[in-house]
Order: structure tokens, then C-alpha cells, then sequence
């Protein structure tokens, strides 16, 4: 099942929308400046905002913004935050004749129908315009993947992190299909330049408590029962001490971007 029709997991993460926005990364200003670089304005639709992270990122670079965010918890956080939000899928949001220079979403266009959202972006973006959904991808160190696996494995075996094994390449390869629906959506829209990948790579370390913080914001655990999620947590932190109390993530933040014809 593509991922955009897992809806229960796609609208969980304004469980704690605040812990969702601390602990989630921002993004690397290369890759936005890049962005907008080729873009030919700066009016910005900003799909799946969640808490704004990258829609203050964005007005922080001198974009003027509009943001749809589907769960209502989210839409808050972000309105506090001086974003102009409208609640709504952006499958079915109604532009109202609006048109943008660069449609958007950070780490959110997975949660997205590719073919629905990439009209929708043809459909409010004038000649030159740009699309550009980014993500951060990331991996983990091969020792904290082994740890963090039989954790997983024991206390939620259906969970993605279950299935982690030590492997090598870029964080890049655990969303190639993710990255390959994106592409083939704007190709199937039409109206749009073919797909590229531009890449901003950085790594960041994590503490013990850094992480147990960031940990429930994951997909894969939004929906837990508190009770069965301080038990992982408590194995996870445990597994980090075991590591020295410290680790760190390679990222890959990536971009699909197309220029609209």
C-alpha cells in the first residue's frame, strides 16, 4: 500500500505537536537557498506544513507564505508561530484562483497522493514556477541499527524498525521509493520539466536524551500506548548508553524538483 493512504499514521503526529517541533531537525539552508535560487518569486504554498518547521525557515529567507496542513492540532502550533494556515488535505484544498512561485513540503509529500498533489501544484504555479517537496533521509550508525532492531524486534515487531539491519550506502537508500513516486507523479501529472534530485548532506549527534525526546515523534510510534512507549524508550536509552550515550546520524536532506513548462 503506498504510503499516503496509511491516513492513521499520515494525521498522528499532532499528538504532541510541541515535543514534534522541538526535536524534529530543521532544514539545510543550502538546500532551501537552492530552492529558491530557481525559483522566480517568492509567494510559497507550503503543503503538509505539520508545525512550520520549514514554513519559519522559509519566511525567515524572505518568502511570503501560505501554508495547508490536514490535522488541526498541527495547523495551531504553526498558527502560533505567526504562519497563515489553512486546514485541509492539499489533495482537496481549494486554491481560489491563488497562484504561487514555488510549491512545497517538507518531509510530508509521502503523506500526499504524488499524482494528486503534483496537479495540484501544475494548477496554482504559472510558467517557470517550481515544484520542490524535500525530506530529510537519514541512517543510522550500523551498531545503533543492530541495537535498536532486537529492541524493536521484542516490543514491536510489526514496526519499520523492527526490519533494521546493519547496510551499507547512503541514507538515501531506504527512500528510494518514496523519492521514485514523487518523481513519477510529476511525470504523470504533465506540465512539468523532468524530475531532479538535488542534495545537501550533514550529519548531527545525538545525546541520550536527545534522542528518547525525538523518538516518539516518529511515525511508527505516535499511536502507542504511553505505557508500551516508555518501555521502548527505556530500551533504546539503555542500548545508547551501552553505545557510550551518544551517536551519530548521517543525513541526506533531498529535494524532487521540477520546473513547471
Amino acid at each position: 500500500m503506498p504510503t499516503y493512504q496509511f491516513r492513521q499514521a499520515a494525521e498522528s503526529f499532532g499528538v504532541d505537536a510541541a515535543r514534534y517541533d522541538r526535536t524534529r531537525p530543521p532544514y539545510p539552508v543550502a538546500l532551501l537557498e537552492r530552492i529558491l535560487d530557481a525559483t522566480p518569486g517568492r509567494r510559497v504554498l507550503n503543503a503538509g506544513c505539520g508545525t512550520g518547521i520549514e514554513a519559519r525557515q522559509l519566511r525567515d529567507l524572505g518568502c511570503d507564505l501560505l501554508v495547508v496542513e490536514p490535522d488541526p492540532r498541527m495547523a495551531d502550533f504553526a498558527r502560533a508561530t505567526g504562519i497563515e494556515v489553512e486546514v485541509a488535505k492539499i489533495e482537496d484544498w481549494e486554491p481560489a484562483g491563488r497562484t504561487f512561485d514555488l510549491v512545497t513540503a517538507g518531509t510530508a509529500w509521502h503523506w500526499i497522493d504524488p499524482l494528486a498533489g503534483a496537479a495540484k501544484a501544475a494548477e496554482v504555479l504559472p510558467p517557470g514556477g517550481r515544484l520542490a517537496p524535500f525530506w530529510h533521509t537519514f541512517k543510522l550508525p550500523d551498531e545503533v541499527v543492530a541495537t535498536f532492531a532486537e529492541v524493536f524486534e521484542r516490543l514491536v515487531p510489526n514496526s519499520p524498525f523492527a526490519m533494521g539491519r546493519p547496510t551499507p550506502g547512503s541514507p538515501l537508500d531506504g527512500y528510494r521509493a518514496i523519492l521514485t513516486a514523487a518523481a513519477d507523479g510529476i511525470r504523470a501529472a504533465g506540465g512539468f520539466g523532468e524530475p531532479e534530485q538535488w542534495h545537501v548532506d550533514w550529519e548531527r549527534t545525538y545525546t541520550r536524551d536527545e534522542y528518547l525526546d525525538q523518538l516518539p515523534t516518529s511515525g511508527a510510534l505516535t499511536r502507542l500506548p504511553a505505557e508500551q512507549l516508555a518501555e521502548i524508550s527505556a530500551a533504546v536509552g539503555a542500548g545508547i548508553d551501552r553505545l557510550g550515550g551518544a551517536f551519530t546520524m548521517s543525513y541526506v536532506s533531498v529535494a524532487v524538483t521540477a520546473e513547471r513548462l
